[in-house]
């Protein structure tokens, strides 16, 4: 009953008008991004990071969220339409999707994918409600090296599990867990991979860097990636209203997409990818017609779509009870926080309660408002995605160097925030994550003060992570999150001959 009570105080801030406004800015331009093929609400908030520093914390929030929930929504419109995910999450969801669009259902396809998304991220949000205190009571009883296991677990869980390529996610973490080491020791006060510079001793600036790597980096590699000739949109023919049979098909893939999303969302070790593949298989599994996936099954639509946002939803638990980004969104979110000078963990629903059940409420009232964009103004996100790509990157790079010049007014921030677009670049290219690298320079200065502390109490004795029974099994968990993929890899690669030569 005391998350209903500090639910229903939340409303009274998510329901300001000022906190509407944020809020329906938010699902806009959010979904507005989701649509344009190659964006993502990681590069809209590492873009307007910069821009809204100085606007008041919950509002900035609820802004953040809004344009994370939206793009969530909107990515399924790119999908559908021109088998362009703007996400990695949706991908799934153009495998049904887009041929439903080829047949003429792209109306039903869209239709399914809005009202999975608004039943998921319902459902989601209701259980961060009564989940995160949970959590927050368990969290508590952390101490120093339980914490730097739980660190252990994000970095391995977010370089090694959710890439395609293991080397390639800890090179990300370590690059940036090296970026993080630069500025002054705090404990030693002795300068740190500075290079004489007196501009890097406080440190390289987390804004710079997601500024650099999400919106810089990202421009321009979709600005010199060459295309063998425009996207064919696939136009919306007929009504978008479901049948009756649609609705019958849908509404349980729904239902699972939000049991298998939620949960592995709200992990240290979730995200989003890994519900939707579930959910996809779940639902060819379970289907009366399985003839239909590969050619257009509604259900290969709703269950990963509402996977996708319920995990969304989920994400969002250990970002706030446990200040562990598990996606590169949820890590740009964490650092928005830390500009405020606001440190999310244990103590966030204690310290700023009015934030936290602001923006929970915030996003029970986003997901209606986004339940009214996306169904009545399908064919305006049509016409969004044939805005001129050179306009589009032209204005990204001018935002992203004006507000970076603004917040700090250096001409060497300015120059590091291009150095850091080629790397980013370079990344793209070379298909290295980038999310390693912003989760590594925000909780690597962390991880290495819980160590410092683990190691003072413990005077020195590093058998304590062995010794506390929570941290040792936190420390096995990372170790089979590096050791398992691969292995479940193998066992999917032998499947898979089987089950072609039994469909035979």
């Amino acid at each position: 009953m005391d998350a209903l009570a500090q639910l229903a105080h939340g409303f009274s801030i998510a329901l300001t008008p000022v906190a509407l406004l944020w809020c329906i800015v938010g699902v806009t331009l959010g979904t507005a991004v989701g649509v344009l093929p190659g964006l993502g609400p990681a590069l809209t908030i590492a873009l307007l990071l910069p821009i809204t520093f100085k606007v008041e914390a919950t509002n900035a929030l609820i802004l953040f969220s809004g344009i994370y929930f939206g793009a969530m929504f909107g990515g399924s419109t790119t999908s559908i339409l021109i088998n362009t995910p703007g996400e990695s999450a949706t991908i799934v969801t153009a495998l049904e999707g887009h041929k439903m669009a080829r047949r003429g259902r792209g109306g039903q396809a869209l239709a399914t994918a809005a009202i999975g998304s608004f039943v998921a991220g319902t459902f989601g949000v209701v259980g961060i409600t009564f989940l995160a205190p949970l959590i927050v009571d368990v969290a508590l009883k952390f101490g120093p090296p339980e914490y730097f296991a739980l660190m252990v677990v994000a970095f391995v869980a977010v370089s090694a599990v959710l890439g395609d390529s293991r080397v390639r996610g800890l090179t990300s973490l370590f690059m940036g867990l090296l970026l993080g080491l630069v500025g002054i020791d705090l404990q030693t006060g002795q300068a740190r991979f500075t290079f004489g510079v007196p501009e890097l001793l406080d440190g390289i600036d987390v804004i710079v860097v997601t500024v650099g790597l999400f919106a810089v980096g990202e421009t321009f590699y979709l600005a010199g990636r060459h295309w063998m000739g425009r996207d064919e949109i696939v136009p919306v023919a007929g009504s978008v209203w479901m049948s009756r049979e649609d609705w019958s098909r849908s509404w349980k893939g729904w239902i699972r997409g939000t049991l298998i999303g939620f949960p592995i969302g709200a992990l240290p070790a979730g995200g989003a990818e890994l519900p939707t593949l579930l959910s996809y298989y779940t639902e060819r599994r379970l289907s009366r017609k399985p003839e239909e996936f590969g050619r257009g099954a509604i259900e290969g639509v709703a269950g990963p779509e509402a996977a996708n946002n319920a995990a969304a939803a989920g994400v969002l638990v250990p970002m706030l009870t446990l200040g562990l980004p598990t996606s590169a969104t949820a890590a740009i979110m964490l650092s928005a926080l830390q500009s405020y000078n606001i440190n999310p963990g244990p103590m966030l629903l204690n310290s700023h309660g009015d934030l936290v059940w602001g923006l929970i409420a915030s996003l029970y009232v986003a997901n209606v408002m986004l339940l009214v964009l996306n169904l009545p103004l399908i064919g305006l996100w049509v016409k969004v995605l044939q805005v001129p790509k050179p306009w589009l990157f032209a204005g990204i790079l001018v935002f992203a160097m004006v507000g970076t010049y603004g917040v700090s007014r250096s001409v060497f921030d300015l120059g590091l925030l291009l150095a850091i677009g080629v790397v980013g670049l370079l990344m793209r290219l070379y298909d290295f994550p980038t999310a390693p690298v912003i989760i590594g320079l925000i909780l690597g200065p962390l991880a290495e003060q819980e160590f410092r502390r683990a190691m003072i109490t413990s005077q020195g004795d590093l058998t304590v992570f062995a010794t506390r029974p929570l941290a040792a099994s936190l420390l096995v968990v990372a170790v089979l999150l590096l050791l398992l993929p691969p292995l479940i890899r193998r066992w999917f690669a032998r499947r898979r001959p089987d089950e072609r030569t039994a469909g035979a």
